[in-house]
């Protein structure tokens, strides 16, 4: 639990006040700190949300602190949805060749929005 510690000293919160706060005790807190024992999801999940981050910046897989913020999916028709796929398969030097395309299409067709 690379970052627990540096998240609860930042926060100002005994190992206690953590542990009373997510249904444990001092001392689980205490050893996820030093690395002598590893917490379970339910009790990772309880962590993240407790220190307002990701379960992946509690154990040190991400810099980014914040949580992923939920993205609501778009009303796609399955023509849109399959586009979209074939888009994704293609390399990147295709994808760009075919963002070029869509822009001057979209230029002729005179909607400018861009992306």
């Amino acid at each position: 639990m690379k970052n627990l510690k540096l998240l609860r000293d930042e926060k100002g919160v005994s190992q206690q006040r953590v542990a009373d706060a997510i249904g444990s005790n001092q001392q689980s807190i205490h050893r996820y700190e030093n690395g002598d024992y590893e917490p379970d999801i339910q009790t990772l999940t309880l962590l993240a949300d407790y220190f307002d981050t990701s379960i992946d910046y509690l154990v040190g897989r991400a810099e980014v602190r914040n949580k992923i913020e939920a993205v609501e999916k778009y009303a796609l028709t399955h023509g849109e949805a399959a586009l979209i796929d074939q888009f994704r398969e293609f390399a990147p030097e295709y994808k760009k060749c075919l963002s070029t395309m869509l822009d001057a299409l979209a230029e002729v067709a005179g909607n400018t929005k861009g992306p």
